[in-house]
């Protein structure tokens, strides 16, 4: 039974009362859990709360499970439980599915192709990919999906550099090296953004050629459109393999979004959207949003008729009662907008579409732009931090290059901005990444050492070890928080809590050769799965040795 309901039960048993009880972590010095429903009940019994505290921890002392029950304050009741009982809830595995069988849908990346992945993308990528674990976790039926701009103007930008370049010679693109070719793109989108805002011979050009992205009518422009699509796609699949996420489904393309949002928003004129000159505005300044163009005075969909598009599109696959977006700050607005049109005109989705909002990825350069080409790229970053790892003796292996990288955006809130210091994501101390994976290293270290198998037969537990054991039934309900509000970030300031007080333990407690050796392999054995087990809802590895 839980403690919840165990002291429901009580509750009820002498009060003949229904109670919902709260039970919270103390300062170890008062115990293991605390509660404060003698001061919930003080009111509906007429009763003073430390009397009624007082009683009830009577009879919660009558518990085996309870070895010492006291009030503190005006009628906080603490409990100190059998070690027996700790051990049992040390690094239990959680067991609650509030989202059991529950349809979600997430988009877990975005980046467009014609354009270099940058960092920004690989942010948004690996909260929404952890995200995705802890709706997985938490018993979704959960489908990752992804959605990419393939139309419009980026890749007008794009295209009309690409071209320059070629002039005419298909051979010149096919030479360009794998390796090489997410510089080129990003070079490429950059020359054109430059040329689109500094010279207007060049933006009606650009205009033409976004154009044609919605029609590849000239076979010269779809061979090179297709081959530099195929190009970014395949470096995507890559790069995002890369940050540990997991395979997506389904890639949703704007250019199979856009004529079945034009198509929505055209069927309503008049009761959703208003005729402005020609182009079709959404009045989202009075939804809390801003007045938006849905579609254009040329009778081409822009980016809120696409996304109306694509939550059709997502509806008819999966008919979610979910579906997550994660994108940056900047654009909570405007999704706030794009979300009330899509329910006004489908009000089979309302309530459907969710903007998770994140904040703003920071290098010591500032604030990254994709629009005018000036990015710090994804690959520029992995080079960062394999180069930090081996300056400071370490093996740069994908999965530590990625647990670096995770476990920096992940440790954060989300919505608070993210700073990151290379020189700090790969260190052995303090809250990294690093740090984690080599103390999941350095405890299977121990085991591996060990001759014989580690077994606890109810011995007493020690304050270090008491404290240890202690910290580790704290996960399930880490994991629970983190999953009912699908926040990572409790599970990495857990996971980091946990790893100093196996220091602790460690320091001051000799586990190979003493005289309590099978005990002590037992709780190192129990922390590295518990650690091992809380890395791996953030999808980073734990490496056997480092």
């Amino acid at each position: 039974m839980q403690m919840e309901e165990k002291i429901s039960t009580i509750v009820k048993d002498a009060f003949s009362i229904d109670a919902s009880v709260t039970i919270t972590r103390p300062d170890v010095q008062f115990g293991d859990y605390a509660t404060n429903v003698a001061m919930q009940l003080a009111k509906p019994l007429g009763k003073s709360p430390r009397d009624i505290a007082n009683l009830l921890a009577a009879k919660l002392q009558e518990d085996d499970d309870f070895q010492e029950v006291t009030v503190a304050g005006p009628g906080f009741i603490n409990i100190r439980v059998q070690d027996a009982k700790l051990m049992e809830l040390a690094g239990r595995l959680n067991d609650s599915k509030e989202r059991l069988g529950k349809k979600i849908v997430i988009e877990t990346n975005n980046p467009n192709p014609f354009k270099a992945m940058h960092v920004g993308h690989a942010f948004n990528a690996i909260l929404a990919d952890t995200i995705a674990n802890l709706l997985a976790a938490d018993g979704a039926d959960l489908h990752r999906v992804s959605y990419h701009g393939d139309i419009g103007s980026h890749v007008g930008k794009s295209m009309w550099a690409i071209l320059r370049y070629l002039d005419g010679d298909i051979a010149k693109l096919h030479a360009i090296q794998p390796a090489e070719q997410n510089a080129f793109m990003s070079k490429m989108y950059a020359s054109g953004a430059k040329a689109y805002k500094e010279d207007e011979t060049a933006k009606a050009a650009i205009n033409d050629l976004a154009r044609q992205s919605f029609t590849l009518e000239d076979p010269f422009y779809r061979e090179v459109y297709e081959t530099c699509r195929a190009w970014s796609f395949e470096q995507l699949d890559a790069i995002v393999a890369l940050l540990g996420n997991a395979p997506t489904e389904r890639k949703y393309l704007e250019s199979e979004a856009d004529a079945l949002g034009v198509e929505t928003v055209r069927n309503h004129i008049g009761d959703v959207f208003i005729e402005s000159d020609g182009a079709l505005v959404f009045p989202g300044s009075k939804y809390g949003s801003f007045d938006n163009v849905f579609v254009g005075s040329n009778g081409y969909g822009l980016y809120g008729a696409r996304d109306v598009g694509l939550m059709r599109l997502k509806n008819d696959d999966y008919h979610a009662e979910k579906s997550y977006i994660i994108t940056a700050e900047e654009q909570r607005a405007y999704f706030k907008g794009a979300i009330k049109a899509a329910e006004m005109c489908l009000p089979d989705l309302e309530g459907v579409t969710v903007n998770i909002p994140t904040g703003t990825m920071l290098l010591s350069t500032g604030k990254m732009s994709s629009r005018t080409g000036e990015v710090v790229e994804i690959s520029w970053l992995f080079d960062q931090i394999r180069r930090a790892i081996a300056d400071r003796g370490g093996e740069a292996t994908p999965d530590i290059i990625a647990g670096a990288l995770r476990y920096q955006f992940l440790k954060i809130r989300i919505g608070s901005d993210v700073v990151f210091d290379i020189e700090e994501a790969v260190s052995l101390h303090g809250n990294t990444g690093s740090y984690l994976q080599y103390a999941y290293a350095r405890a299977r270290s121990i085991l591996n050492k060990a001759t014989t198998t580690g077994e606890w037969k109810g011995e007493p537990l020690n304050e270090y070890e008491r404290n240890l054991v202690r910290k580790m039934t704290e996960f399930t309900d880490v994991v629970t928080q983190a999953k009912r509000e699908l926040l990572p970030h409790y599970i990495c300031t857990y996971l980091y809590e946990l790893a100093q007080e196996f220091n602790r333990f460690y320091e001051k407690n000799k586990v190979i050769g003493s005289d309590e050796e099978k005990k002590r392999l037992f709780l190192v054995a129990r922390y590295a799965e518990t650690l091992k087990n809380g890395l791996t809802i953030l999808s980073i590895a734990a490496p056997e040795k480092m």
